[in-house]
């Protein structure tokens, strides 16, 4: 079970700090290997960002050695609400420049984050005077790849509002909302088709279709609001989160739970059907648009998962 950032003692939060920045250290030596042959001066910040996470680390260390010993406590990033899952690296080797470089500055914002409300939680002076200090070393990382972000496209006042806006969208709405219309679109295809092709009638399938969309949503938005306070990851308000997603995973199911209000069951069958596709697509390309997710994977992974329940649904239903 996840635990929540408020209960970390000091030793955890200096044992998770150094294993945050042994990971980013990794992370940027990847990205340096990535761009050396194309960027290669790009992939030289990318090499004195990992040596400079690295002497972070050792300082961290360095810290916890001197005030609780040599235990060091296993804690890692998935084991506390509110972090960000990060890609794994050799997804990240896939990612064009622009995107490794804005990668990189959504690191370094939740990195000085978290050291800020470490900071401010921490009692020992030492550990706050430390934590301090690296929330001003990775501000200056922050901005450094917001510079490396802009190379291509020249950057202005103007332009960096506009990104800092484009992250906040896709952090506090985009996220919660395309996770609920994947949720809803495809969780509730089993259920409605299943009662669709066992009853043939469509006012039992429009039922049934409801339900199970009312009860996703309520689900989702509970655990959406549940699983972070936004406090670390920038997510916003975790109610309007929550709100959001049960919503649009409630939409999901709807969508074509609604076509059986025709009466003509083969009628609404095939429109049913039809609205599927326009929701998968639909899936596949805000995954592309705000999620960095290549078209072609994102359409073949959410249509083969969506054809794959619908298959279900029907084989259950014509048992």
């Amino acid at each position: 079970m996840k635990r929540a950032f408020s209960d970390l003692k000091e030793p955890e939060v200096l044992a998770l700090a150094a294993a945050l920045e042994e990971e980013d250290g990794r992370v940027y030596g990847q990205f340096a290997q990535r761009l050396a042959a194309s960027h290669p001066s790009t992939a030289g910040t990318f090499r004195r960002m990992q040596e400079e996470e690295q002497s972070h680390q050792a300082r961290l260390t360095a810290l916890y050695r001197e005030r609780f010993g040599e235990d060091f406590p296993l804690i890692r990033r998935q084991d506390v609400r509110g972090f960000i899952q990060r890609r794994p690296i050799w997804l990240k080797a896939l990612l064009p420049i622009e995107h490794i470089r804005r990668e990189a500055q959504s690191m370094e914002i939740e990195s000085r984050r978290f050291y800020e409300r470490s900071a401010a939680r921490a009692k020992d002076a030492a550990v706050r005077d430390l934590l301090l200090q690296l929330a001003a070393e990775e501000s200056a990382h922050e901005g450094l790849a917001t510079k490396l972000e802009h190379e291509l496209s020249g950057s202005d006042t103007k332009r960096e509002e506009d990104i800092a806006q484009r992250r906040q969208f896709v952090l506090q709405i985009v996220q919660p909302g395309l996770a609920g219309l994947m949720d809803g679109s495809v969780s509730t295809l089993a259920p409605v088709f299943a009662a669709a092709f066992a009853t043939q009638n469509s006012r039992d399938a429009f039922l049934v279709g409801i339900a199970a969309s009312v009860v996703a949503g309520i689900s989702m938005g509970f655990a959406e609001a549940l699983s972070d306070d936004g406090a670390l990851s920038g997510r916003g308000r975790p109610y309007i989160r929550g709100t959001i997603c049960g919503l649009m995973t409630a939409l999901g199911g709807i969508g074509h739970t609604l076509p059986f209000l025709v009466g003509n069951f083969h009628v609404a069958m095939g429109i049913a059907v039809a609205v599927v596709l326009v929701e998968l697509l639909a899936i596949a390309w805000i995954r592309h648009r705000y999620m960095d997710t290549p078209l072609a994977p994102a359409m073949m992974q959410v249509v083969l998962g969506g054809a794959l329940v619908f298959v279900v649904g029907v084989l259950i239903g014509s048992a």
